[in-house]
């Protein structure tokens, strides 16, 4: 009887044992050891467990691991590390048991894997050795990731850079299709990917995976990306090949390559009908304001090497636009290097070459080009907030120029350049009116009324750019009406002008081309101050130096200018007409007291040239 009471109050125990065991888990430190020799074996990771491990059978078999980290190839600047708070697996019993265990469910609460960023390529290293024993036989159906984040850093370059808000759910269905929603944020930028693959049946099968995507982000690109590829994965090598799919709703197609060796080497050819890049248009306000300080973000060219071939029917980058494009770059160490033939862009063609080198502290640009029949108005207005030239565009120019930001790198432009426009108009201003006006009063910018131009034949002149500065002594302005040449200096870091003109205009509508001489208003005119809104005056000092001879070249002026009057029934010429104003506007200190008005015609006179002298430094504000 004592065996039988002894048997009977085993079985109690061991009953009441397994139901706590069933219903607390069981404390299992004892097995730390034995889990992270089986996932280096499996991963190649090194496994720390610093938090608890629990393993429960109720209800479901599950293990809980707190606070891990993953680690491989530490110590050395490719070191890679995973930082989990919390995993957190669950397991069928019965593959458990007959040894070919199924997870069904593998969460990880906020997982953060730190990337290294590398400089150079290095020699791939050994390859990590996987017993095929340890991963043949596991299959996991849901994988789910709450608040993950990607850290990509440079402890050298004291960089990095985080994508977080990671949360992700891949499922793998019975006949191995994978599918895969995400969503993330990379600063500012919402990010969302959605993915599908068919998985090969055997893991070891070097086939390709049809996978298909559609990736948003809103803030960085107009439309959805869609795609469809072939992806081959080869030790660190990824092939993506058959490359079709939309971005915004636009065809493109190519293939692709990543190398993940040691610092990714891509390779990129893509042929596209229409690249939209989104770019906020330019408005009137910040048309008119200083170059940016924002500090260019040039940092990432360092950390990935890349040969890329990219064509598009169009490109559509903000105001600029380009039809066709043909572009071939490679970026190696931080210097990015491209050529463009008989690039296609605003009806012209344009070939040159660009070097940014952004491998140093300041990033440096080179520049070398030669435009042809190129329409200025929409060029100037998206690259330099400058829309007051219209007209077909002939350019050669090699700049040189650093600087952080884009106030510094046009500050520091250095190099030459020639411009010439044919067949076009300066917006805003007309020249033969802006003479006129210039006898009365300064111009205060260009006109208002936007309606006013000068027709032009021609405007052109050669540079020397110096510390962002690009200085000038042959503008030459040729137009039906209007002659004018010039000297002087543009502020491209300050966007400003300081000019010095000397305007004319041709009597004849036969213009550049009629033989009657230019007529000119005898006096060089300033335009000088910000390009959006520049003032305009004539130079006082060469008004003043001689204003006898200014006085006899303004009666000549309106005299040629407009002729006699029809509607003046004096007969009077305009020109006859306007000196008498200007003597009218001696003052009626004269009639008052008398003065014989022919005395006041006498330009030689002390008594008229000293009223000469007074009227005309009142029309000038002197």
């Amino acid at each position: 009887m004592k065996i039988v009471k002894l048997a009977g109050a085993a079985i109690v125990i061991l009953v009441l044992a397994a139901a706590i065991l069933f219903t607390i888990g069981i404390p299992s430190g004892m097995m730390t050891s034995a889990i992270q020799a089986r996932v280096e074996r499996a991963t190649g990771y090194r496994i720390e467990i610093d938090g608890t491990t629990r393993i429960a059978l109720w209800p479901t078999f599950h293990i809980t691991l707190n606070d891990l980290t993953l680690d491989r190839r530490a110590g050395t600047d490719s070191a890679e590390r995973i930082e989990i708070a919390q995993a957190h697996v669950e397991i069928p019993l019965a593959g458990l048991i007959a040894g070919k265990p199924v997870i069904t469910d593998l969460k990880l609460e906020k997982p953060v894997a730190y990337l290294p960023l590398l400089r150079e390529r290095t020699a791939k290293p050994a390859p990590t050795s996987v017993s095929r024993s340890d991963t043949a036989d596991i299959r996991i159906d849901r994988v789910i990731v709450n608040d993950g984040a990607l850290v990509f850093t440079n402890s050298h370059d004291k960089v990095e850079d985080r994508i977080d808000a990671i949360n992700a759910t891949a499922t793998v269905g019975a006949d191995l299709h994978l599918a895969m929603n995400a969503t993330a944020r990379s600063g500012a930028h919402a990010l969302k990917l959605d993915l599908r693959a068919t998985l090969p049946g055997d893991a070891d099968a070097r086939r390709n995976v049809p996978v298909e995507l559609t990736f948003e982000a809103p803030s960085l690109m107009t439309g959805i990306l869609t795609a469809k590829a072939d992806l081959r994965i080869a030790g660190t090598l990824v092939r993506i090949n058959g490359v079709s799919g939309t971005m915004g709703g636009k065809p493109f197609t190519g293939w692709a390559s990543v190398d993940f060796t040691s610092k990714p080497l891509v390779k990129l050819d893509l042929d596209m009908q229409d690249l939209i890049i989104g770019k906020p248009t330019k408005t009137a306000a910040q048309a008119s304001a200083p170059w940016s300080d924002t500090p260019f973000d040039l940092g990432g060219l360092n950390y990935v090497d890349a040969e890329v071939r990219i064509s598009a029917a169009r490109l559509a980058y903000g105001d600029l636009r380009i039809a066709p494009l043909a572009l071939g770059a490679t970026l190696d160490r931080g210097i990015l290097a491209t050529k463009v033939e008989n690039l296609g862009i605003y009806e012209g063609l344009a070939n040159g070459a660009l070097t940014l080198d952004a491998s140093g502290v300041t990033p440096r640009l080179s520049l070398q080009g030669d435009l042809t029949g190129i329409r200025a108005l929409p060029l100037l207005s998206g690259l330099a907030d400058f829309d007051r030239l219209e007209g077909k565009l002939q350019a050669k120019f090699e700049v040189q120029s650093s600087g952080n930001n884009a106030r510094a790198m046009m500050s520091n432009l250095e190099g030459t350049a020639f411009l010439d426009f044919r067949d076009g108009k300066i917006r805003g201003i007309n020249v033969a009116q802006m003479i006129r006006s210039l006898t009365a009063s300064t111009l205060n910018g260009w006109q208002s009324d936007e309606v006013q131009a000068t027709d032009l034949s021609q405007l052109s002149a050669s540079y020397r750019i110096t510390q962002g500065k690009a200085e000038t002594g042959d503008i030459v302005l040729a137009g039906p009406l209007v002659r004018m040449r010039g000297a002087g200096t543009v502020d491209l870091g300050g966007k400003a002008l300081d000019l010095r003109v000397e305007p004319k205009l041709v009597m004849s509508l036969e213009g550049q081309g009629g033989t009657a001489d230019p007529v000119g208003l005898g006096i060089p005119v300033m335009i000088q101050g910000p390009w959006a809104a520049p003032r305009i005056y004539p130079d006082m000092a060469g008004i003043l130096d001689n204003p006898d001879a200014a006085y006899a070249r303004l009666r000549e002026l309106g005299q040629g200018l407009f002729g006699t009057d029809p509607g003046n029934k004096s007969g009077k010429s305009l020109g006859e007409t306007l000196g008498g104003m200007l003597q009218q506007g001696l003052g009626g200190s004269q009639q008052q007291s008398g003065s014989a008005p022919d005395k006041q015609d006498s330009p030689g006179g002390n008594d008229g040239a000293s009223a000469i002298n007074g009227i005309l430094k009142q029309l000038f504000g002197r």
